[in-house]
This record gives structure tokens, sequence and C-alpha cells, in this order.
């Protein structure tokens, strides 16, 4: 399978992973063994490295490989619990559990980044963001309301995007954007005049809160995000192992 110049990156990085995932899911490499390195993987498909660095990028996010900077990836396995981008995505959750997700952006706005914006992104002061508000339904019925700080240069692809898009987080991989980590705080917050208007509920009710900030394989942060939920529609649960910690969302 060869790089060609007519075909665009996305194609060949998600073909490529696909064609790891079987063969780890098929047992040719063994669970808790280490990939080739990039360099040989890249010389056996026929690809350049940074096809090989995505397509690895993609596969750690859906739990199928870890790796630590500097070192080969090592397999976890193929038994799976919820993947990453099903945490990321809300409609790929919604979808896992047999919902109908839907979606509106209520507000999108372009403006000059806060300190506080700054520091989240690794943005030097003065740099722009695009803030995005969007109220999330299952089934209809709204459950949470997303507001997310996005770099300029992420931003302008959302802000492209139809206000009633189900899910951004494919669009952005199909451009080429690759979330491969994330932060996740989760606590109580009071609901704001907003968060009332928009989700039902009474101003001061308390809604479970998800902050998110998610990064590339460089580290380099593409989101961060606070997501609220209506009580009673979703639950989280960790699982803590010595190879790895899996956060999975459910539905209250």
């Amino acid at each position: 399978m060869a790089d060609s110049g007519g075909k665009r990156p996305r194609a060949e990085y998600r073909r490529l992973a696909a064609e790891l995932k079987e063969a780890i899911t098929s047992g040719e490499f063994g669970s808790g063994d280490r990939l080739p390195s990039e360099e040989s993987l890249a010389g056996q498909y026929g690809v350049s490295r940074g096809t090989v660095r995505q397509a690895l990028a993609v596969l750690r996010a859906n739990g199928l490989v870890t790796s630590r900077r500097g070192t080969r990836r090592v397999i976890l396995g193929t038994a799976r619990t919820q993947s990453f981008f099903e945490l990321l995505s809300f409609t790929g959750w919604a979808h896992s559990i047999g919902e109908d997700p839907g979606s509106r952006t209520v507000e999108i706005e372009h403006r000059a980044a806060v300190p506080l914006e700054c520091e989240q992104l690794q943005l030097e002061p003065g740099s722009h963001i695009y803030r995005v508000v969007r109220l999330r339904t299952l089934s209809r019925v709204p459950v949470m309301l997303e507001r997310a700080i996005y770099p300029e240069r992420i931003g302008k692809l959302i802000a492209a995007l139809p206000p009633d898009a189900p899910s951004h987080a494919n669009p952005l991989l199909e451009e080429g954007v690759v979330f491969t980590d994330a932060d996740h705080t989760i606590d109580l917050v009071d609901a704001d005049a907003d968060d009332a208007r928009l989700l039902g509920c009474g101003e001061g009710s308390p809604l479970l809160r998800e902050r998110r900030r998610v990064t590339d394989p460089a580290s380099t942060p593409l989101l961060w995000s606070d997501d609220r939920f209506l009580p009673g529609t979703v639950s989280f649960t960790v699982h803590n192992s010595v190879a790895t910690t899996a956060l999975s969302r459910r539905r209250g």
C-alpha cells in the first residue's frame, strides 16, 4: 500500500489503522508485545512515517495500543470497553448505547482569547479562539450543554459545519485532526441563566459538569470544553489497572 499524491492523507492513515487493527485482533502481534518501530511499519506497509504515526494515534485512541514518548507501542489486547472516540464524541457514545443523538449550535464566537484560555490551549497572548456553544439531545430531549473553546485553526473548521451537524469529532478526524489524549475533571455546578433556559431546568439547579482538555499526538491542545449534564441523564465510571485507566460514560 503506497502513499499516493492523488489520495488525501486521511485515507492512507485510516486504511493503515484498519489493517493494523485487524493484525492485532487476529493475534499476529500478541497481547503485551511491542509493535515494530515506526520505521519498520512504514517499510512493511509502504507508507510514510507520518502516516504510521497518525494510524498509531487512532489505535491508541481506541485502546488497542499504548506508548510513552520515545518508546515503541505496547499492545494492550483486544478486550473493548468504551473507545476514546465514544467518550470524546457525544454522538459516538449515544449511538453505542442505541440512542438517537441530536445537536444544535446555539452560538459561535470568534474573539481574542482571555488569559485562562491561552493557558489551557497553550496559546500566545493576543491569540484568537472560537467559542462554540451546543445543545445536545438524546431522542430530542435536551441532556447536555457544551461550551467548547478551540484554537483558531480548529475553530475555522467547526464554524464551516452546519449548525445541526450531529458530530464535530468525526469531521475533524476526516480533516486530519487527530485526538489522542484528554484530561477530565468532573464535579457539580449550579445552573446559570443560560443553562436553565436551554436545558429547561431551574436556575441554580445542580448539574453534572465535565471539563475536558484534549490534545493531539504532539500534546498540542485542540479543545477545552465545559459540558453540563442534567441530573439523571448520564453517569461516569472509572476503571483503573496497572496497564491503563479507562473512563466511560453511562446513560443515567
